[in-house]
């Protein structure tokens, strides 16, 4: 008897140990996910869920060894109930239990669902029983292809935001060339100094000087206005040259007109 007591004190030492480690699992997630949501990367609750995962399946080994007593077989009786705070109980609870009195032992020591569950329970049990293997077929399979079609849309649906989503990243121009372009307008910047022929200016080579001009304006034939036979030609006016010869840009004229004076008239008295 003392053998199965120490056992039993043993086993369930180890099971408070484990759960106070799921326990401190549980709460350091918990924290993360309420304070810091904003910077939690999936790889990091993933970890969460791998660290809860194992701590559960340690806890399920300690209640299968075959050293552990069969705990279902254990009965509790509470030996004292008071509607008075408990201070030892709420500290051994963290604050979660602090009385032990008629209201909190049924729901704390229930071994059992409640009535309505348990009612509710047997019901499904029932109609699970009453349906047949050709119709349970039929409804996994229908359940399947729609599981099945959810999958699908989803996946869809998720290749259609990662095509749009890389649609938007793509770069739709060179910034070396419009680097280039920029300071190529701006500045100037890589444009070649070479011109065709005819387009350079004053004085450089490729454009006809001043003395070309003149000597090709001096065999153009002079003009003289004249008026009637008997009107006496003026030497008053001379000829007006049109344009410099010097000025840039401008074809000096050798063209020289004589106009009459407006004082002569051609019938004297």
């Amino acid at each position: 008897m003392q053998r199965e007591e120490k056992q039993l004190e043993t086993s369930v030492d180890a099971l408070l140990n484990q759960v106070a480690d799921l326990k401190s699992s549980l709460g350091s997630f918990i924290c993360k996910l309420e304070n810091e949501y904003d910077r939690l990367t999936w790889p990091s609750v993933l970890d969460s869920f791998a660290l809860l995962s194992g701590q559960l399946n340690t806890l399920n080994k300690v209640l299968k060894h075959e050293k552990t007593p069969l705990l279902r077989n254990q009965v509790i009786i509470p030996l004292v109930l008071s509607p008075d705070r408990d201070e030892e109980l709420t500290r051994q609870t963290e604050g979660r239990v602090p009385v032990f009195s008629h209201e909190v032992v049924p729901d704390h020591l229930r071994t059992k669902p409640d009535p309505e569950v348990e009612e509710q329970e047997k019901q499904l049990t029932t109609d699970a029983a009453r349906v047949g293997t050709d119709a349970a077929q039929k409804q996994i399979q229908t359940l399947n292809k729609m599981c099945s079609n959810l999958l699908e849309k989803i996946s869809k649906e998720e290749r259609e935001s990662e095509s749009g989503g890389l649609r938007q990243n793509k770069q739709t121009f060179n910034p070396t060339d419009t680097n280039a372009l920029v300071a190529a307008v701006a500045f100037g910047k890589g444009l070649s100094n070479w011109r065709p022929p005819g387009t350079s200016g004053p004085g450089q080579p490729g454009q006809p000087g001043a003395g070309a001009l003149l000597a090709g304006a001096s065999s153009v034939q002079q003009v003289q206005m004249t008026g009637t036979s008997s009107q006496q030609q003026s030497p008053l006016l001379s000829g007006v040259q049109m344009a410099q010869a010097g000025q840039p840009g401008k074809m000096p004229s050798g063209i020289k007109t004589n106009i009459k004076s407006a004082s002569m008239h051609p019938y004297q008295r």
